[in-house]
């Protein structure tokens, strides 16, 4: 996934949703500790700052150097640089060393990563006993009856231009392999359903769109996926470009611990 969010770096940050905070506050109850925890793929850093209320330190790594630009700047957060030439051993070091770190997250972007590798990283890392990583994502919304059909049309436009490796993202997970012992909160071939509820204008549901991998991809292919036309006719069923809508956004998750 190196560089694949570079070009919208600026626009993710803006138009990608933050994330309820109990889910943070019961992630942390099922943590002995609450030292130490890692965002891996920490884009512009929704998740880290949302953990850094539950934890002392949070180290947020990201191979985009882009994405980290427009990350928020928090006190307990520590964003670092993750190239993809650091070798396993240098990432355990660097981010605080075996059997260090109280919680994992993941937040979209798990799908990108080479699983084996990032598991193996994983369980090194975490705190054995009650140490608790947690991935999830989301890849579609619910609007009203007018505005869903249309945004399914849009987003059936998209599915040729997915790199094969976002397919288990495309299936909420449920394909996602996920070797670690639940918790209760999803487990692998059964995430758990969520919703995430925000109230968005249409001008950020366009940006969520424009931030996809997908439209982007198809932008550098010389395909524009989102034409004014199509844009006139989200806005149409949205209700015009001026009306606020709470959506919802459907999100899935898994959880687990390091299996003994």
């Amino acid at each position: 996934m190196a560089g694949l969010f570079d070009k919208q770096a600026e626009i993710y940050s803006d138009s990608r949703p933050t994330y309820p905070s109990e889910w943070f506050s019961k992630l942390a109850a099922l943590t002995s500790q609450h030292s130490l925890a890692w965002d891996a793929g920490t884009g512009s850093g929704q998740a880290a700052l949302a953990v850094a209320e539950y934890f002392k330190q949070v180290i947020g790594t990201d191979i985009s150097e882009a994405q980290l630009k427009h990350a928020t700047q928090h006190p307990r957060v520590k964003y670092i640089h993750t190239p993809l030439s650091l070798s396993d051993d240098e990432l355990v070091t660097l981010i605080g060393g075996e059997n260090s770190v109280d919680l994992v997250t993941v937040a979209e972007a798990v799908h990108w990563f080479e699983l084996p590798k990032f598991y193996s990283i994983v369980t090194r890392l975490l705190r054995k006993p009650g140490g608790v990583i947690a991935i999830w994502g989301y890849n579609d919304m619910e609007v009203s009856p007018t505005f869903d059909p249309v945004m399914k049309r849009v987003r059936e436009t998209t599915l040729p231009f997915y790199d094969p490796k976002a397919q288990c993202f495309l299936d909420g997970y449920r394909t996602l392999p996920f070797p670690f012992e639940s918790v209760g909160l999803g487990s692998e071939g059964e995430p758990l359903q969520l919703d995430i509820q925000r109230v968005m204008s249409f001008e950020e549901m366009v940006r969520g769109l424009r931030s996809s991998s997908a439209v982007t991809k198809a932008k550098d292919q010389g395909v524009d996926l989102l034409p004014e036309e199509v844009i006139k006719e989200l806005e149409s069923a949205w209700g015009g470009p001026n009306v606020i809508k709470t959506v919802t956004i459907k999100a899935f998750m898994l959880a687990g611990k390091v299996k003994v």
